[in-house]
């Protein structure tokens, strides 16, 4: 099977979030298992695409309305990321550092779809299925049943996985002229809420629909940011399917980013190395229970909770523990979380900002890892952190109510109900009582450790859902 997947983000090429890891490791699994998979994301101005050796496999031009631009289809030369790699460049949109973020964002992910489309269309053969990934592919779908130019892909059958509905890629009808010319007669097709959605366009022209868990399945049938009624109609082909992580690059026993390598046979030995490594770089001791969060400092993540949670929990435990910060978004959270480090200094510290290597060494150091999110589609954190044998403390929501069982009930982490200080501070102290019983931390450790995670399982998954789409035809 002729697999295509298109998406903004592709690690390690260009990552924001966890769409970048999906991306990046599902491909790879469905490639081990005999399908000829192939990967298309925009070229951005990365480190990933200055170091390694592309060659230009097409050219051509495409029009975005009154615009004409140029584009290459690059593909990397070695197949190094375990499947194949194209980069669509668009010099006038792509060639910058930042995957989002900038006024022109609707006219560069158009243009990158559209570029997309006309390579494909003009290729010998036709794709057996196109995965979409999020709203930044989510025209793809519609274009190719409705645009005059990409008859050909008319019965190719077209998946979109949302990694987080929150984001849908709307635009004002203003804009409609971009689009390949196509019959007027299905224009309804590309409107909700008097705009283009791109999201809802791809939920409603894909052949299937899939979300990053089954739990967030349900959750957006009542929580979907204006998508709701939409997701009910389309309930009859879609399907939840639980992230997986790609256990060869998050693996203890073999993460080169580590201080130390270990497995579930030493990891006490282990994990301790890794935090007095880590307590040091942060001036925190290694004697007490750290806690860290990793992550975007958002809403939706819980990030707004976190100032006034550590500073409560650190003042109700006072030298008892450490809180360790690891991300970045919104600035007044970032500044709020700053402003308590001369307050808890030696007990407390933040990294504004993002760096792989210490979120490695922070998920093997830690003792817990704080997720109190308000939207979690899938979550991937939790999962790197049981695999390192860090217990995820996590409020009960999309796929963290998939992957966590609270240790109450012989599971594998800490869970609360709510996204409030209360619930956090609360799930922090129960994690100190317990961090003092040695003998039942460690079997909670060895639980999360043994969980299986990996992408094989889902690789199937997805397969199936193929194969299911493609015998519409």
């Amino acid at each position: 099977m002729e697999i295509f997947h298109i998406s903004a983000e592709c690690y390690p090429v260009a990552k924001v979030g966890g769409l970048a890891d999906v991306v990046g490791a599902l491909p790879k699994y469905q490639n081990n298992v005999g399908h000829l998979v192939r990967v298309v994301i925009p070229c951005y101005d990365t480190k990933f695409r200055k170091e390694n050796k592309f060659e230009c496999i097409y050219s051509d031009t495409i029009t975005l309305g009154s615009f004409n631009f140029s584009f290459n289809i690059l593909k990397e030369k070695t197949d190094k990321l375990g499947f194949e790699l194209y980069l669509v460049e668009i010099p006038e949109l792509f060639d910058r550092k930042d995957v989002y973020g900038y006024e022109d964002d609707i006219e560069r992910f158009l243009s990158f779809q559209i570029a997309t489309l006309a390579w494909i269309t003009n290729r010998n053969e036709v794709p057996d299925v196109i995965n979409c990934h999020d709203h930044h592919s989510g025209l793809i779908p519609f274009m190719m049943l409705y645009c005059h130019k990409y008859e050909k892909l008319r019965n190719t059958p077209s998946m979109i996985t949302i990694h987080n509905g929150l984001y849908q890629g709307q635009f004002g009808f203003d804009k409609l002229y971009y689009l390949p010319e196509f019959d007027l007669v299905h224009v309804k097709v590309l409107e909700w809420d008097n705009c283009i959605n791109s999201l809802a366009v791809a939920i409603k022209c894909a052949w299937a629909v899939t979300t990053v868990s089954p739990n967030y399945l349900n959750e957006i049938n009542y929580s979907a940011n204006g998508l709701e009624s939409l997701f009910n109609l389309v309930r009859y082909k879609s399907r939840g399917i639980l992230n997986g992580i790609d256990v060869e690059v998050w693996d203890p026993a073999k993460d080169a980013m580590l201080s130390t390598n270990y497995s579930i046979k030493n990891f006490e030995k282990g994990k301790q190395e890794n935090k007095e490594k880590l307590c040091n770089l942060f001036n925190l001791d290694p004697t007490k229970p750290l806690f860290s969060f990793i992550g975007r400092l958002l809403e939706e993540k819980g990030g707004d909770l976190l100032p006034h949670a550590s500073a409560l929990a650190l003042s109700e435990n006072y030298q008892q523990i450490n809180i360790l910060i690891l991300g970045s978004g919104n600035t007044a959270i970032e500044n709020q979380l700053n402003d308590l480090l001369s307050d808890y200094k030696g007990n407390y510290n933040t990294f504004i900002g993002y760096n792989e290597e210490l979120a490695h060494l922070i998920y093997a150091g830690s003792d817990f890892l704080l997720m109190p999110s308000r939207v979690e589609p899938c979550g991937l954190n939790q999962m790197y952190s049981l695999r390192y044998g860090t217990i995820p403390i996590v409020r009960r929501t999309g796929g963290l109510r998939d992957t966590v069982i609270d240790f109450g009930d012989d599971g594998n982490g800490i869970c609360h109900d709510q996204a409030t200080v209360g619930d956090v501070c609360y799930s922090i102290q129960r994690a100190v009582n317990l961090y003092k019983d040695k003998e039942h931390l460690n079997k909670i450790i060895k639980i999360g450790m043994n969980t299986d995670h990996s992408w094989e399982r889902v690789c199937q998954e997805y397969i199936e859902m193929y194969k299911l789409i493609s015998n519409k035809k």
